[in-house]
């Protein structure tokens, strides 16, 4: 549960908060915000990738058992 949180709330609004940030401090240091903004698509990348990983799974999990579940069914 708290991997869900962290995943799906998280770290994409820290990652947004912080993408922010260095939005107010470009004017002051171009090239630490551009080395912010890469940090930051990195981050929002792997946990794109993440939740897609974690939704691809629970959905092939979610249809083996069904599909067991109705195999069972139609046997008994």
């Amino acid at each position: 549960m708290f991997e869900d949180w962290l995943f799906h709330v998280l770290l994409p609004l820290a990652a947004y908060a912080v993408l922010a940030c260095a939005a107010l401090a470009a004017r002051s240091d171009e090239r630490g915000a551009l080395f912010t903004v890469g940090a930051v698509a990195l981050l929002l990348l792997y946990t794109g990738i993440h939740n897609a990983w974690d939704t691809v799974t629970h959905l092939v999990f979610v249809r083996h058992e069904q599909e067991e579940k109705q195999g069972d069914e139609r046997d008994g």
